[in-house]
């Protein structure tokens, strides 16, 4: 065969392996930026965009102006209007090794002389743009494509340690910095949605990710999440000059910036700073993934410029995920608030970014057996995020190893257990199941159930261990005697605990049926179950076919809460739970009004009298509906004063827009 039919085959192969990566990159990018829900490891989704950068590099022919290698991953998804970035948020270029850093050295010098680099952390988060006009926050939005993001503020301004007002500010200041969410109140989250058997995130970044880009900002605001600032977009009437200077002035700003950033005039300093960083990762408190080098100087990085995606004045180190093999010595099963059974694996203690790892949980039978792990072999683990132990792989059998056995009785009450068909999770079918009981009474009496203040779970655990409560009901009949037995409550303590839980007697309705703790009834299905039938025998008398006619309620809730109060003990506790005095008050029905039926109303800019809120619930009250965001099928955008964006969307699409006053003469 001739070298020039070698030549066609290669490039054959080459083509049709450049789609297949195309399609794949493009698959797992959606997932990545637009729904926060990846399904590979950050280092495996690298190395599928290492190899289609090498085809293309072979094959240049192959580039498409569409390539994942030629765009940002992320889009402007159509729940937040749309904000186009005057100065383009890039990318930045990936490294794996120190001959890559020595070679992108090498490039820089080639243009410029006498280089100064800025080492600082890479953050592990999501980017965002924070603009502010006369030291005033007044807009923040996503990185999106680059060049068009989302419209975030309202969310933005949820954010602790962001300054909202600035002192000595200048005109007009774009800030670029990442939104992320710390080691501690990431392990927080994973608490509270096992306790309540939530689906948890799967590191920080996306837990970040996914409460930044909450329609509701109260949620965000509850996820507490943190940001750092690392550049200086556009600024008027301040001169700049290097990224350091810069990084100084948005401290003295009031910014929060790396704890560390600093300059190095050769590579080899550049590579022991990065493998410093490198060694005290999983130290720092908050989620990083590498370390960025920065040319220092501004008008050298003109020179060098940038390429379609990423500037050629910066580089971006990406750590390897550290894995270690470690020996699985046992498996244990806890029990779940809902009675399902979770296996966690018991191992050798192992060192791992900046921790030692000696347990990690399993996840399901499945798991088990699709990876062929048995007690006594030896496994890969590593830290998810750099936060949570997680089984990679099996390394190899041992000697002699035990297959591990699901048991057929719950391990703490010895009831029988059961697999729904289509679930992974195996249930202890007793509600009287002392496992489950705590984990029930952690639910019952959390902030966004019952809201007792002052049960933690050390002090339930006490009442159940006494035999003083073994259902929520018996909450209700403590007494100021029974609280003083436990250990460590004073007098005082003992009082405040009996005034909260006669305190929350009063709580709203909605507040109860999701302190019950019915599986796939979350606060909001609760609050639809309430709004619809009002009252708590409305509820309990309703049919499937009554609770699937809500809008927003799906055939599986449906099915959860008939078959829930199917059970004598339910309705048992329901009249137990009156008898104490639990008020489970009624809520009146809504006047109809339909004026503003099949509407969607979007509201942008300062209303002269409303605030939006307040709009917002006078159109749903009359029927309408209202979104965040400009599309097709907004009906009217309601505009006041520095509308932005929605009002520029609405005017494109040719979309209706209103004053408040006419939206008032609509209402009237």
């Amino acid at each position: 065969m001739s070298t020039e039919s070698n030549t066609i085959m290669d490039f054959e192969k080459a083509r049709i392996r450049v789609e297949q990566l195309t399609k794949e990159i493009n698959y797992h990018n959606n997932l990545y930026y637009n729904q926060d829900n990846p399904e590979i490891s950050d280092f495996e989704y690298d190395m599928l965009l290492r190899e289609l950068e090498s085809l293309e590099d072979e094959f240049p022919m192959l580039v498409t102006v569409d390539s994942p290698t030629q765009n940002v991953g992320g889009n402007a998804g159509e729940k937040f209007s749309q904000v186009v970035h005057t100065v383009r948020m890039e990318s930045l270029h990936d490294s794996f090794s120190h001959n890559e850093l020595k070679d992108f050295d090498r490039k820089v010098r080639e243009v410029v002389e006498n280089p100064f680099y800025v080492v600082e952390p890479k953050f592990d988060g999501l980017s965002v743009s924070c603009e502010y006009e006369n030291g005033v926050l007044v807009r923040g939005s996503t990185r999106g494509d680059g060049n068009v993001g989302e419209d975030i503020t309202d969310n933005i301004i949820t954010i602790k340690s962001l300054p909202k007002r600035l002192k000595k500010a200048p005109e007009f200041l774009e800030v670029r910095g990442e939104v992320y969410m710390s080691d501690e109140n990431f392990l927080k989250l994973l608490k509270y949605q096992e306790e309540n058997e939530e689906k948890p995130f799967k590191n920080p970044r996306n837990a970040a990710a996914g409460s930044l880009r909450q329609k509701n900002s109260k949620i965000t605001a509850k996820r507490n999440l943190d940001i750092f600032i690392f550049n200086i977009q556009q600024v008027q009437g301040v001169e700049l000059t290097s990224h350091k200077n810069s990084l100084d002035y948005l401290t003295e700003l009031g910014f929060p910036t790396a704890p560390f950033y600093n300059r190095y005039d050769n590579i080899d300093d550049v590579i022991n700073e990065i493998e410093r960083i490198n060694q005290i990762r999983g130290t720092l408190g908050f989620p990083i993934d590498g370390a960025v080098v920065k040319v220092d100087d501004f008008s050298q990085r003109e020179l060098l410029g940038s390429t379609a995606k990423f500037p050629k004045w910066a580089e971006a180190y990406k750590y390897p995920p550290e894995e270690k093999p470690t020996k699985l010595l046992d498996i244990e099963i806890n029990v779940g608030r809902t009675g399902a059974l979770t296996p966690v694996g018991i191992f050798e203690p192992v060192f791992l970014s900046g921790t030692t790892v000696s347990r990690a949980v399993l996840h399901n039978e499945d798991f088990i057996k699709e990876k062929d792990i048995r007690i006594g072999d030896t496994v890969i683990i590593r830290k998810a995020g750099e936060i949570i132990p997680e089984v990679v792989a099996l390394k190899e059998h041992g000697a002699n190893t035990k297959e591990f056995k699901f048991p057929n009785t719950c391990p703490s009450c010895g009831g029988p257990v059961s697999r729904d068909k289509d679930e992974a999770a195996l249930r202890c079918t007793n509600t009287e199941c002392p496992a489950q009981l705590l984990r029930h009474l952690i639910h019952f009496v959390s902030r966004d159930a019952m809201d007792i203040e002052g049960l933690g779970p050390a002090v339930l655990e006490q009442l159940v261990e006494s035999r003083l409560v073994e259902s929520p009901v018996d909450l209700y009949r403590l007494t100021y005697f029974d609280v003083l037995t436990l250990e460590g409550k004073a007098e005082k303590s003992a009082i405040n605990l009996i005034d909260s839980i006669e305190r929350s007697k009063g709580r709203e309705l909605y507040r109860l049926i999701f302190a019950l703790g019915i599986r796939h009834i979350g606060q909001k299905a609760a609050k639809l179950l309430c709004e619809h039938f009002l009252t708590i025998e409305n509820i309990i008398n309703a049919k499937v076919e009554d609770y699937t006619s809500i809008d927003g309620f799906g055939e599986i809730m449906a099915e959860s809460i008939t078959e829930y109060f199917s059970h004598w003990d339910s309705i048992k506790l329901i009249n137990e739970l009156k008898s104490c005095g639990v008020k489970m008050p009624a809520l009146e029905k809504k006047a109809v009004d339909d004026k503003l039926k099949g509407l969607t109303f979007v509201l942008t800019g300062t209303l002269p009298t409303l605030k939006r809120s307040e709009a917002s619930k006078m159109i749903e009250d009359a029927g309408g509906k209202t979104s965040s965001s400009v599309s097709k099928k907004t009906s009217y955008v309601v505009a006041g004063e520095e509308a932005g964006s929605k009002l520029t969307k609405a005017q494109t699409l040719g979309i209706n827009i209103i004053t408040e006053a006419e939206l008032m003469k609509m209402l009237k």
